[in-house]
């Protein structure tokens, strides 16, 4: 790993059926559980789609906050909604093919010094939606109870 590189790990278990307990590994923060919507799960957690729905609509606002707390402003309570569309491929397997994020400021935009340039460079803080709009490379293996490597079709 390189200086700049960073990693981290999380940890996922079955708990039941498509619910999982995901700890985040090395660190004190609780136990999160997620779970598919019925009628293949309970709706116990947040799914895989709405997690990443979450995770740029949290990055945009923490990254626009940076960017005004950076240029000296106090701003109020900062909101977000996000909305995540799913179409079918060509395959007929759903896929995310939009993530529409609205950022909401609790000041009036003249209350707010230097805003042209926080506006002009606030999405560029943000890890995660920067991440998704390039595209992250997934390396994927699959080992079977005893440890053994097994072969995924397609991986290299």
């Amino acid at each position: 790993m390189s200086e700049t590189e960073q990693s981290f790990g999380i940890t996922l278990e079955q708990v039941s059926d498509y619910e999982f307990r995901v700890r985040f590994d090395d660190t004190p923060i609780p136990d999160l559980i997620t779970d598919e919507g019925s009628p293949l799960g309970r709706d116990a957690g947040p799914n895989p789609s709405r997690m990443l729905a979450t995770a740029v609509a949290n990055c945009l606002a923490a990254s626009l906050l940076f960017a005004l707390r950076k240029y000296k402003n106090a701003p109020g309570t900062l909101g977000a909604k996000a909305r995540l569309t799913l179409n079918r491929n060509e395959h007929g397997r759903l896929r995310i093919t939009h993530i529409g994020v609205d950022l909401q400021l609790a000041d009036k935009a003249e209350m707010l010094e230097h805003l042209d340039r926080v506006l002009a460079q606030f999405e560029d803080f943000c890890i995660v939606t920067q991440s998704v709009r390039q595209g992250i490379k997934v390396d994927v293996s699959l080992h079977d109870g005893e440890g053994k490597a097994l072969s995924i079709p397609g991986e290299a």
